[in-house]
């Protein structure tokens, strides 16, 4: 029986993309380096800031100019990420529906608090989240299970009775490494190399309300 449900962040729960994208093409801008468009900054968003900076400049995270970079991007970040970013559609009526069936729901996003703390209260969600863990909440970000037992821990529920949503594979694995019934996302940041049927998914949906009819199964 399901009891909660638990959401990536970037790509899944909230369209991050567009101040990502911002942040992104004001570093490429001081580098003379061409922009990306949103097309381009979707498919890697799940990414992070390493995915993001190789896109725009190609550099490996081995580079030796890449952590500077990589310090300039969330700089930039922080002063645009919560401008443009949204819940995607359908998904706040969800949340409403999961609260009449008393069920919690959560976040576990890779997502440094620093940024989730901030922007989660921004996104105008109905029903507020009984959990959120960011990538630095615990000593380890998914694909460890660390976030997703400790999630589970804060909300007094056994992973077998969550459901994890997210839009990477290590978002897949994370949760059935943890024993919970993994979903993909299949409208978030996925890009045309990732081979998802590879990925640990229980069950792959193309809209949020499709969350509703997993509850029944």
């Amino acid at each position: 029986m399901i009891k909660a449900v638990l959401f990536d962040l970037d790509g899944t729960l909230a369209d991050t993309a567009p101040d990502l994208g911002t942040a992104l093409n004001r570093v490429l801008e001081k580098q003379h380096l061409p922009p990306k468009n949103i097309a381009e900054i979707r498919s890697v968003a799940s990414h992070g800031a390493a995915g993001l900076i190789k896109l725009g400049t190609g550099m490996q995270a081995d580079n030796p100019k890449f952590a500077a970079l990589r310090q300039a991007f969330l700089a930039e970040y922080e002063l645009h990420f919560t401008e443009q970013t949204v819940l995607f559609g359908g998904i706040d009526e969800v949340l409403q529906k999961l609260a009449q069936q008393n069920i919690v729901w959560g976040i576990i996003t890779n997502k440094p608090h620093v940024f989730t703390d901030r922007l989660v209260p921004k996104l105008g969600c109905s029903i507020a989240p009984a959990v959120v863990v960011s990538g630095d909440t615990t000593s380890a970000p998914k694909p460890s299970t660390k976030p997703m037992l400790y999630a589970c821990q804060q909300i007094g529920v056994a992973p077998e009775n969550c459901l994890y949503i997210g839009d990477a594979e290590r978002d897949m694995q994370a949760g059935r490494n943890a024993g919970m019934i993994t979903v993909l996302a299949n409208w978030g940041y996925i890009g045309a190399e990732d081979n998802t049927a590879s990925w640990p998914a229980d069950y792959i949906i193309e809209q949020p309300k499709e969350i509703l009819e997993l509850l029944k199964k």
